[in-house]
């Protein structure tokens, strides 16, 4: 349907967001780019509730993209683990490389070109940190705004297709006002996250209701589109739980590409049968042991693993001759040590029962 421009859209919102908007959130404290851009790194996908603590952990490690710039990728995933799409973690490591080599360690705020062409800033995120660190006029489409406004214009079609993507930025584009941005950003933010929800929107509450196409027409429940369903294809692999005689473990870094990117993990394999046999070339001492493990399950957004998990321990005597054995990416970890390294998934579910499962 056409789109027509509605300051009045702005203006209801705006009111609403003066008595219920979120004001007191720990980025909200500083309107520096640098704590911006952390923030909205990681509100990416990610819900407000669950990037708080893990905000405040990681600004009070790094106050600063100087001191972000010059860490070591193991502390930075380590500050990340457990938030997820570890691509993001990567991304803004190498972002504030960036921004301290090209520019001084100074955003460039004031160009969303520049901005949007930094590691990990699409256009959307771009926009929301010049708007909320400088005041300027700039669009944003995250999830939430995009679930508000394909409702408010009763815009169908999934996402995913570009020119859905195009008729949603249009759309947002003519209701966003020319001042209030910082205002304006947080509440339509604010809107979708906590009325225009993806399931029972509480359009009784909603500020901007009475101009809702969606509402209008009854078509709140089928909006936005949802993307197509498609069937999950499944993976097994087989993981190799190796302790020395100290009970150190070995880990494996995984590669910076697919999931668990740039973590320490367990070290897979194919089948049952690869293990053995990488085990017989490189640790023929190590024994393997009759002790079960409940195979993990892992569901992403494109496939669902099936991770089987396969105990061994090596004798004291032969763990120096064999260290040669290791290729770069292999270390021995102590269990204490768990605390300073980023660790996937797997490793995280087992290390309530690593002390017991020697035992």
């Amino acid at each position: 349907m056409s789109i027509a421009t509605s300051n009045h859209f702005a203006n209801q919102l705006l009111h609403w967001y003066q008595t219920y908007g979120r004001k007191n959130l720990p980025w909200q404290e500083n309107r520096q780019p640098y704590n911006i851009w952390v923030s909205e790194i990681m509100l990416q996908q990610t819900q407000v509730i669950t990037v708080i603590d893990y905000y405040q952990r990681f600004i009070a490690r790094f106050p600063n993209v100087n001191s972000l710039a010059t860490a070591t990728s193991d502390e930075v995933m380590h500050l990340w683990a457990g938030l997820g799409y570890y691509t993001r973690a990567r991304n803004l490591h190498r972002c504030a490389q960036q921004v301290v080599n090209e520019y001084q360690g100074e955003f460039p705020v004031n160009s969303l070109e520049a901005m949007k062409n930094l590691p990990g800033i699409g256009p959307s995120t771009a926009a929301a940190i010049c708007a909320f660190s400088t005041g300027q006029r700039a669009v944003i489409l995250d999830g939430n705004v995009k679930r508000v406004v394909a409702r408010y214009f009763a815009i169908e079609g999934w996402y995913g297709k570009s020119q859905v993507t195009k008729q949603l930025w249009q759309a947002a584009d003519k209701l966003t006002p020319n001042e209030q941005l910082p205002e304006y950003t947080q509440a339509i933010m604010d809107l979708g996250a906590t009325l225009c929800t993806r399931s029972k929107p509480k359009c009784e509450l909603c500020p901007v209701a009475s101009g809702c196409a969606a509402k209008a027409q009854n078509l709140i429940a089928i909006l936005p589109t949802p993307r197509p369903k498609k069937v999950l294809p499944e993976q097994t692999r087989y993981a190799l739980i190796l302790f020395d005689a100290n009970q150190a473990i070995q880990l494996e870094k995984r590669p910076d590409k697919g999931i668990w990117g740039g973590l320490w993990s367990l070290p897979e394999f194919a089948s049952q049968a690869a293990l053995k046999n990488w085990l017989a070339t490189h640790q023929p001492t190590a024994k393997m042991l009759d002790a079960t493990k409940p195979a993990q399950e892992h569901i992403f957004s494109h496939y669902r693993l099936t991770l089987h998990l396969n105990i061994a321990q090596l004798p004291k005597q032969q763990l120096a001759e064999n260290s040669a054995h290791y290729s770069q990416g292999l270390n021995w970890y102590d269990q204490n040590e768990f605390g300073s390294i980023g660790l996937a998934a797997p490793v995280k579910k087992l290390l309530p029962s690593l002390p017991y499962l020697l035992s």
